[in-house]
């Protein structure tokens, strides 16, 4: 399938050149920034009709549509919040767009929040929320369409009655409820704010507008403030003994230093203190609360640097209170189980296999239970408990719709990158005794912002492998799965070696004979996006197809944009001439070269995404359109979805049609 430059809408290529620190950058297509000029308007809607004809002849759409919605039916559940004898959760049922939050309680289960219910639109969806100490009220927050600033309600769980104004200007607001059950802190606007149930006067605690995170103790002694910066963050602690709840007397515990702590007061009245501080994969210190600085600090359970911390969780057994720590090796989760007074593992939790464990809850007021949720590959998010009196984990509650996945075959693989070093990757594949003979095969990685790929359960994946190609996803630097250390390895100015480790994985995958370059997707999704147009335009020849979605490709301009400025931390800025040049050695968006055959290229984006502006995508498919000899190149533009996602529907439409694209362009045939 192939569409000839002729074919593509006009995109007039602008005279814009910047003198950054006395280098010519040019920028042609800088007015396809503007949403509100009619230029971009028109050359948008041309790119639909274009997208629309170009989707409607590609094979086996609808059958992928259609799978992908069997593959999705199978919903999901979250582990429980407990208060007392009520306990609340978030569960999708098949056939829902939204998930909604259940209370059950001796007298039965209630539906609190169904978004549905407040917009049959689908487009309002349920972001964060938090119970009070009691039970009794609840803080949830809704946001709608590609918005993160979201309202903040605060419901009577009892009645069903709204309690309080909506406050507005919430981003996935943390509340931290203090023991009245009637005042809170909360995050709004990017303030730090105390709010008291009924009554407009707020008190401002920081004014300074940061992303804010918050936790209280559970006696309401003790509140932790943090304020991230990327994979590090600021942190004080406060006593609120004193009563000046909304003057409480900060102090820091961490300011100015490259790492990430994180702060709880337990039950025994303990500071705990999770850190990658001397230790990039994590270690778990105690202290006094009245001393909490690092020189203060006991470590309690050491790093394990092939092994980062992810989840820490409090537990009495009936012999002595333990500390559940979870890790992962290379991706792949462990619970294990130590002695809280001297920090010696005593056991561990056997996990269903080897897959991912998201959160954990435990009761409040302590016990021996925890649950956990649990997936893997092909294993849907189900919830487990485990119990330290007995040492055994149980299924608790199952995802409520699809139990059955297609037959796949897993196997884990290394590549060696330019520099040497091994870079670890996991192969999906319909079963069989091995690579060959060749298959169409898509190549996922992420590649940043710490952010690990780890074991998910995946409709997308799976359709694809059942229709016989071969899904595979590569741990390049810049994540986690093997500590900070491997973030800061792509990140900044070592941001090549993401690049570096994706082109090695597809040479390893081309080599072995699982593939070969006519038949080879690169897709990535956000940073994941950037890798893939850094690739693709360093290597075209490598790669039959690509896919970028929601994709961050002009490196120059993008902290100008979205969220762009929390992203200087990861990518360094276009305001330093140092920094300059690290994002134009890979920048996607300044490598395109003309007359170069580059793979056919779909680009993915929600007009609404309020964190990754669609702009780069359209310059970035206006430049290849421009330029290339190869293709098609194309732009899918969706409505009212955020970066994350929206409706179910509308991820099942997504995928089917990412997925129909890479077939029709890789040869992928129905087995």
């Amino acid at each position: 399938m192939h569409l000839q430059t002729r074919s593509y809408p006009e995109a007039e290529r602008g005279t814009v050149v910047d003198d950054l620190h006395s280098r010519r950058v040019a920028d042609p297509y800088r007015w396809l920034e503007d949403t509100a000029n009619q230029q971009t308007r028109s050359w948008v809607a041309a790119q639909d009709q274009l997208w629309f004809a170009h989707a409607a002849a590609l094979p086996d759409r609808y059958r992928f549509r259609r799978r992908v919605a069997e593959l999705s039916a199978v919903g999901m559940i979250t582990v429980p919040t407990w208060r007392g004898d009520r306990r609340f959760f978030e569960r999708r049922d098949a056939g829902r767009e939204q998930p909604v939050l259940i209370m059950v309680d001796p007298a039965g289960e209630r539906i609190l929040v169904d978004p549905v219910a407040l917009d049959p639109s689908g487009r309002t969806r349920l972001d964060t929320w938090q119970v009070s100490p009691d039970g009794g009220v609840l803080a949830y927050q809704l946001a709608h369409g590609g918005a993160e600033d979201g309202t903040l309600h605060l419901l009577d769980v009892g009645t069903g009655d709204q309690l309080d104004r909506p406050l507005d200007g919430c981003r996935h607001a943390p509340v931290g409820w203090l023991p009245d059950s009637r005042t809170f802190y909360y995050v709004r606007n990017g303030r730090l704010l105390l709010h008291r149930l009924g009554t407009d006067d707020e008190a401002v605690v920081l004014g300074d507008p940061a992303a804010y995170g918050l936790e209280l103790s559970r006696d309401g002694r003790w509140l932790v403030v943090s304020k991230g910066y990327g994979t590090r963050n600021d942190v004080w602690l406060a006593d609120l003994a004193d009563g000046r709840l909304d003057r409480p007397a900060l102090i820091p515990v961490q300011e100015g230093i490259d790492a990430r702590t994180m702060l709880t007061v337990a039950a025994d009245g303990r500071l705990y203190v999770a850190t990658t501080l001397a230790a990039d994969a994590g270690r778990i210190c105690v202290a006094d609360p009245q001393r909490p600085h690092a020189e203060h600090w006991r470590e309690l359970v050491p790093e394990l640097p092939e092994a980062p911390l992810s989840n820490i969780a409090f537990l009495d057994s009936a012999s002595r209170p333990l500390l559940l720590v979870g890790r992962t090796v290379d991706g792949i989760a462990e619970l294990g189980l130590h002695d809280r007074e001297s920090g010696a593992r005593v056991g561990e939790v056997e996990l269903p296999g080897a897959g991912t464990v998201g959160s954990i809850s435990t009761r409040p007021e302590g016990g021996p239970e925890a649950w956990y949720d649990y997936c893997d590959s092909v294993t849907p998010t189900a919830v487990h408990r485990f119990d330290a009196r007995t040492g055994r984990s149980e299924l608790w509650a199952r995802p409520p719709g699809l139990d059955r996945t297609p037959p796949v075959e897993l196997r884990r693989l290394s590549c060696v990158s330019a520099d040497g070093t091994d870079v670890g990757l996991t192969v999906h594949a319909p079963p069989g005794p091995g690579p060959q003979p060749a298959r169409p095969t898509i190549l996922y990685g992420y590649g940043g912002f710490g952010q690990s790929l780890i074991p998910t359960y995946s409709a997308f994946s799976l359709a694809w492998v059942e229709a016989g190609g071969v899904f595979a996803a590569v741990r390049t630097r810049g994540g986690s799965e093997r500590g900070e250390a491997w973030h800061r390895a792509g990140a900044g100015a070592a941001k090549q070696n993401v690049f570096d480790d994706f082109t090695s994985a597809a040479e390893k995958l081309i080599m072995d004979g699982w593939t070969t370059p006519d038949r080879l997707a690169a897709f990535g999704e956000s940073n994941g996006g950037l890798t893939v147009g850094a690739v693709l335009t360093r290597r075209p020849e490598l790669f039959a197809a690509a896919v970028c979605s929601s994709p961050v490709l002009d490196m120059v301009r993008y902290e100008l944009s979205g969220h762009g400025p929390a992203w200087v931390p990861e990518y360094g800025s276009a305001a330093d001439p140092e920094q300059l040049g690290w994002l134009l050695a890979y920048s996607p968006y300044h490598r395109v070269r003309e007359g170069v055959a580059y793979p056919a290229v779909l680009f993915t984006v929600s007009a609404d995404d309020a964190r990754v502006d669609p702009l780069h995508a359209r310059k970035m498919c206006a430049a290849l359109q421009h330029a290339t000899t190869g293709g098609p190149v194309l732009l899918r533009t969706s409505e009212g979805e955020s970066h994350t996602g929206g409706t179910v529907s509308g991820g099942v439409a997504l995928a089917a049609d990412v997925l129909a694209f890479l077939g029709a362009h890789t040869g992928l045939t129905r087995p």
